[in-house]
């Protein structure tokens, strides 16, 4: 773009922080906001709290100085742009908490001025741009279509993967008005090669839980027929390999215990809710979601089976304990409710994980011991939850006296007769 803007990216987790070295990467001054003192003093001392950026890579988005980090939101009088990439969990009742998103909102709305764009990234249900910020940001008495500018763009991270490669993966954006739209596809065609443009926001909102939902749906599906062929002694692993020979019309999932994260067991609950608001259901979540819940109870049960002695007198050793491989976030993480329940029903379980030292388990600090062939051979059983890259899998298998592997992680180890998958 000519005249380089000022963009405000508020919140610096997952989604906002490889947003903004994008944005520093193609020469714009980027503010990046966040409420979370810890988070902007590591940043400050150019120290990394994602797995997926180095120290070194920190230290890279403020070597050119246009890169600046505040718990203050006074910096959104001097933006252009200000794009919201703030947490949307559920709240105790299983229904979308839209919270950080409206205190986010309250706490810039005083330096909002006339020509900015505000972009709301963050996942929520279809309706949010329009039914909740809208009428937000208008209480400023500056007009969304004409003062300022509004879109909804979903956010497409994919934790666990180069930040670098977030570019080349297309940026659906819906704005309120054409004007708004066409605002924000010339900031985003700025640092992504690709901008679908959608007629509103609401498409956009549905375009990214439509992604999520068909995720839970399969995976749920996949791992109602993995405790099927657990039933009838088939390797479910086998049979997906199998299939996925076809060339057409098959698209391979895995199953494990459980999906967690936010995008693939909370935003479908996010259209669930939406949909029940409007006297409507979605039988296929409901049941997608109860699945998913089964899981950890699943591979409990198979622990249980598996020991030659009951559970309170067992040591488990548990391989991973973030939601997916290769990242540090536990959010939602199913491994910790396996971990939970095995420690509820009498088990001593320890744990490794080399992005995560240490976790609460049930109101009790859990950390993390060293993965040792002493330590793994001091267990009755080796229960492998995330499938981290790079573990030494040959080397748990040959010292473990019992492996179980939810995630097909020791598949290509030798001598595995001592191992049962999920």
């Amino acid at each position: 773009m000519e005249g380089k803007l000022t963009i405000g990216i508020i919140g610096l987790g997952y989604v906002g922080l490889p947003l903004a070295r994008l944005f520093v990467e193609k020469g714009f001054f980027v503010y990046g906001i966040d409420i979370d003192a810890k988070k902007i003093s590591a940043l400050e001392s150019h120290k990394s709290y994602l797995s997926e950026f180095s120290n070194a890579e920190i230290r890279g988005m403020f070597s050119k100085g246009n890169f600046s980090v505040s718990s203050s939101f006074e910096r959104i009088a001097n933006s252009d742009v200000v794009i919201i990439c703030v947490p949307t969990p559920l709240d105790e009742q299983a229904e979308p908490d839209l919270s950080y998103v409206k205190s986010a909102v309250h706490s810039f709305l005083p330096y909002l001025r006339i020509g900015q764009l505000v972009v709301l990234e963050s996942s929520t249900y279809p309706g949010t741009t329009e039914e909740e910020l809208l009428p937000l940001l208008e209480t400023s008495k500056l007009k969304v279509g004409k003062d300022i500018s509004l879109v909804y763009s979903p956010e497409r991270i994919d934790p666990g993967q180069p930040a670098t490669d977030l570019s080349k993966i297309p940026k659906v954006l819906g704005g309120m008005t054409p004007h708004c739209a066409q605002y924000g596809r010339r900031v985003y065609e700025s640092i992504f090669d690709q901008v679908v443009l959608v007629s509103s926001p609401k498409v956009a909102e549905m375009t990214k839980i439509v992604e999520n939902c068909q995720r839970l749906v399969n995976i749920s599906f996949i791992n109602e027929l993995a405790m099927l062929c657990d039933q009838m002694n088939i390797d479910i692993w086998e049979v997906i390999a199998a299939a996925s020979t076809k060339p057409y019309g098959f698209m391979p999932y895995y199953p494990g215990p459980g999906v967690g994260g936010h995008c693939i067991p909370v935003d479908p609950l996010y259209l669930l809710w939406k949909a029940r608001a409007l006297q409507s259901d979605l039988k296929f979540i409901e049941l997608s979601h109860q699945i998913n819940e089964q899981m950890p109870a699943f591979v409990v049960q198979k622990v249980e089976n598996a020991l030659p002695k009951p559970l309170k007198d067992c040591k488990i050793l548990a391989i991973g304990v973030t939601y997916k491989k290769d990242v540090n976030d536990i959010r939602e993480s199913r491994a910790l409710t396996v971990i939970e329940e095995l420690t509820e029903r009498g088990a001593t379980v320890n744990f490794y994980d080399p992005h995560i030292e240490q976790v609460m388990i049930n109101s009790q600090q859990l950390k993390r011991i060293s993965l040792t062939k002493r330590n793994v051979q001091q267990h009755d059983c080796t229960l492998i939850l995330t499938d981290h890259t790079g573990l030494p899998y040959q080397s748990i298998v040959s010292a473990a006296a019992l492996v179980i592997d939810t995630r097909n992680a020791t598949q290509y180890c030798k001598n595995n007769g001592n191992v049962i998958l999920l």
